[in-house]
């Protein structure tokens, strides 16, 4: 049994369903189902009843959720010790972040460097999602914040920060948005799409794979409140991730057509074989803390 299972238990719990808990933690439902049944064989004991309303928790599951809530809180005070006894971390933690990644994530890691580690000086650039995976494969980045909608590899070790989808998007009433996608006529229309080394760029050249066809006329933006903004004024179709797409059509600026990418992510990713670096297990604690 490992600190990941015992705190997808804590999830479950807490959550009391197994997709709720899958979104707090930022685990896949298959996943977080597979840590609760390991956890089970292991302890021979069944910690929950699966019901329609949701997961509820057995007597043996009540009594085990203290202990395990103590030893996660135990855990965080080990690693906060050790942090200690090595002495305050100093150093420079050169940093990327996602053109278009969600700012919140960085917020709370720069936070928490200033708190607790204030000799640390975080060095930010920005760039491509692709730009900072290569930043960090190079060495001209130790880790970084972006937008994945494959699988990053093997060599990169890679905390989900958030899951969302990606909405290809339209002006209003410019196509049926009840009806199937009319991909020739979408064709015609001009496309707002950052470059192909992006996460919408990505979804974007997959659509066009998908559906055979190449846009006529494509306009470079790489900042998603220009292709929201310019979407909305009619100059053409474009990509947005749930949030924004969500708002703008709240807002009555946008139609939404279809999902072009139904779960992107951000990630934070440094490389694997850099683990056992400080400033690296630091900032993956506070970013996995945030949860």
């Amino acid at each position: 049994m490992d600190i990941q299972q015992l705190r997808t238990f804590v999830a479950v719990a807490r959550e009391g369903s197994i997709t709720r808990a899958s979104e707090r933690i930022h685990l896949s439902q298959p996943a977080v189902s597979a840590h609760i049944k390991a956890m089970e064989e292991t302890l021979g004991l069944s910690l929950f009843e699966r019901t329609p309303r949701g997961m509820i928790l057995t007597g043996d599951g009540e009594r085990l959720l203290a202990r395990a809530e103590q030893t996660l809180g135990a855990h965080r005070e080990l690693l906060e010790e050790a942090t200690r006894l090595k002495g305050s971390l100093t150093g420079r933690l050169r940093l990327g972040m996602g053109c278009n990644s969600g700012p919140e994530a960085l917020g709370r890691l720069m936070t928490g460097f200033a708190e607790r580690y204030p000799q640390v000086d975080v060095v930010l650039r920005h760039g491509t999602s692709r730009s900072i995976a290569e930043g960090i494969r190079s060495g001209g980045l130790d880790a970084g914040f972006y937008n994945e909608t494959g699988e990053p590899g093997d060599d990169l070790n890679v905390v989900d920060v958030l899951r969302f989808a990606i909405y290809l998007a339209v002006p209003p009433g410019t196509v049926d948005a009840k009806d199937k996608p009319d991909w020739r006529k979408l064709a015609e229309m001009p496309w707002i799409c950052p470059a192909p080394d992006t996460c919408c760029g990505e979804a974007a050249e997959a659509l066009f794979r998908r559906h055979n066809f190449r846009p006529t006329r494509i306009i470079s933006v790489d900042r998603e409140q220009v292709t929201r903004t310019l979407i909305a004024g009619g100059v053409g179709v474009g990509l947005l991730h749930a949030e924004a797409a969500r708002s703008a059509e709240a807002d009555g600026e946008v139609d939404l057509i279809c999902k072009a990418h139904a779960a992107a992510r951000l990630v934070f990713a440094s490389l694997r074989e850099r683990d056992d670096d400080p400033l690296l297990q630091a900032a993956r604690t506070i970013v996995t803390a945030a949860d």
